[in-house]
């Protein structure tokens, strides 16, 4: 067979409108693969928390480890094959009998189980990592198949760095390992290093030269080291692939994998140009992104396409006008697709009119165009000082433009706090409003913090459910001023505050404060005050 020289940049063409619909296997391996990025390693409940997400959300293989990698990697793998059902579970071998034989032993208990196999085949890993010939590797591999068949007839091979394996060789390899017993081939970009037109270029060459390549399904498995591996996963469809390997939120080994997420929407908002299918609910996205980072403690980037917080946000007041007249202006796909609840109009200085006077609108006010003038150019003001207007600042706005006057206002009078070890803590405050003073002493809570919160809302009859509570220091030294932000939820809105001392507890009590006038001010305006009676 001769070498296959030829490299475009891009698939040499696209399906057309007349190519049916073809599905495309999702194979998860963020319970493998995943788990190898650094701090995100996970127990066994979690493991099963997860596994289960993603059966549930129609995951077609999920790789739920390494059995020889340790026994805590055996015992999840066993367990998930034991109580999931739905999909496929797949356990990861090396090609050598006591790697194989362990992840029988971790997988026989499926209802659907399928062993996976790798061995190296590129000249760098040849040399440097196996030092084994061509042959010698032809062989182990043959031995490594066959016996993982000898267990179940579902049987996947990796040439493991195969984006940079010799066309000839890699052709040789999969040739042998489909005649041993693969049904599936994972054709590998180890490493990230490949581009969409070598990756398209490489699958399609593979179905045009391996002669049994018809008895077996071609898998893509594609590392983001140069930020294509969705872009590489899609163009090994284009070639022929049938299955993708991902993990959700793209977690893997240094940059990660292909984003399962990106993967699935892809091919379902351009079925168009694609044509293809795959069986996941994507209504689960969202939720399940949101699981493995709580799980694994790697948080999504806020800009991450699909299930990033800013994925269906928009700001540019020019974007804001386009969707409230039509959201296919600016959004391809709608978030309730993916799992969110809805778009999210986020109010900051780039902001427009429409978009001020639909939050207004929303929150209950309507403003005339004197009015929405008047409230946008105090709105300009406070966008330049914050990244982002929350209900509490429109509705105070909007109040002080209706009213002509400046909000009530608490402050912070005086306060105690005693706080130890098992025990629980007592606080003291006291709140002035007007001419007036209220002071409040708890015992109860989960320390001092949570103690403060309690007193604040007795005093002014205001209850909160606290959503986000950040500290950070503003300046520098042991004596460092530290900021307080706090976003609260009252009656299903949302308020944010901001608190500043040298002292945390006092900081806390002047952020709740400052959400809490906030919350007045709405109230006030509508005649619905919940002061306490002195």
């Amino acid at each position: 067979m001769s070498e296959t020289t030829t490299v475009t940049d891009q698939p040499s063409s696209g399906p057309t409108s007349e190519s049916p619909q073809r599905h495309i296997r999702i194979f998860d391996t963020t319970l493998r693969d995943g788990e190898q990025s650094p701090g995100a390693s996970m127990n066994l409940s979690e493991k099963l928390e997860v596994a289960a997400a993603l059966s549930d959300m129609g995951v077609d293989v999920i790789e739920a480890g390494f059995p020889i990698a340790s026994p805590g990697d055996f015992e999840s793998v066993r367990q998930i094959a034991q109580t999931v059902r739905g999909s496929t579970i797949c356990g990861l071998a090396r090609c050598n009998d006591k790697d194989i034989d362990r992840a029988w032993e971790a997988l026989k208990v499926a209802s659907s189980a399928r062993i996976h196999v790798f061995l190296a085949t590129s000249a760098i890993h040849r040399q440097f990592k196996l030092r084994m010939t061509t042959d010698e590797i032809v062989e182990r591999a043959i031995a490594g198949v066959k016996r993982a068949a000898s267990y179940c007839d579902d049987v996947e091979f990796s040439p493991e760095d195969a984006c940079r394996t010799e066309h000839d060789f890699l052709c040789r390899v999969v040739e042998a390992a489909i005649d041993a017993g693969a049904t599936t081939i994972n054709v590998p970009d180890t490493v990230g290093y490949a581009t969409p037109g070598e990756v398209f270029d490489r699958f399609k060459m593979l179905c045009d030269r391996v002669p049994n390549m018809d008895k077996a399904v071609l898998s893509t498995h594609c590392h983001n080291d140069l930020g294509m591996a969705v872009a590489n996963s899609m163009a090994a469809v284009a070639g022929g692939a049938g299955q993708i390997e991902c993990t959700i939120n793209g977690i893997g080994e240094r940059a990660g994998n292909a984003a399962l997420e990106e993967i699935v929407m892809a091919i379902k908002t351009r079925q168009d140009y694609f044509h293809l299918t795959t069986g996941i609910n994507s209504k689960r996205l969202v939720p399940v992104s949101r699981l493995v980072s709580k799980t694994t403690g790697i948080n999504v980037q806020r800009n991450k396409a699909i299930v990033g917080r800013n994925a269906f946000a928009h700001e540019s007041g020019i974007h804001q006008d386009g969707m409230l007249k039509e959201r296919s202006t600016y959004e391809i796909m709608s978030p309730e697709e993916v799992g969110f609840s809805k778009t999210d109009l986020v109010l900051g200085k780039h902001s427009g009119r429409a978009a001020l006077a639909d939050r207004a609108k929303q929150l209950g006010f309507t403003l005339n165009g004197e009015q929405l003038q008047s409230v946008f150019d105090r709105f300009k003001v406070l966008a330049d000082k914050k990244k982002e207007i929350y209900d509490g600042d429109i509705v105070a706005l909007v109040q002080q433009q209706i009213s002509g006057t400046s909000t009530t206002q608490w402050t912070l009078l005086d306060y105690e706090v005693t706080s130890a070890r098992n025990q629980t803590p007592r606080v003291r405050v006291t709140l002035g409003h007007g001419d007036k003073e209220f002071t409040e002493q708890v015992e109860q809570g989960d320390g001092p913090i949570d103690a403060a919160f309690w007193a604040v809302e007795k005093i002014t009859g205001i209850e909160l459910v606290c959503k986000d509570f950040r500290v950070r220091s503003a300046t520098l030294g042991r004596d460092a001023i530290g900021e307080v932000n706090v976003e609260v939820e009252h009656k299903g809105r949302s308020y944010r505050g901001v608190g500043v001392s040298t002292d945390s507890v006092e900081s806390t009590i002047l952020a709740i404060l400052n959400a809490i006038d906030r919350i007045a001010a709405g109230q006030n305006s509508q005649g619905d005050s919940e002061l306490p009676q002195p």
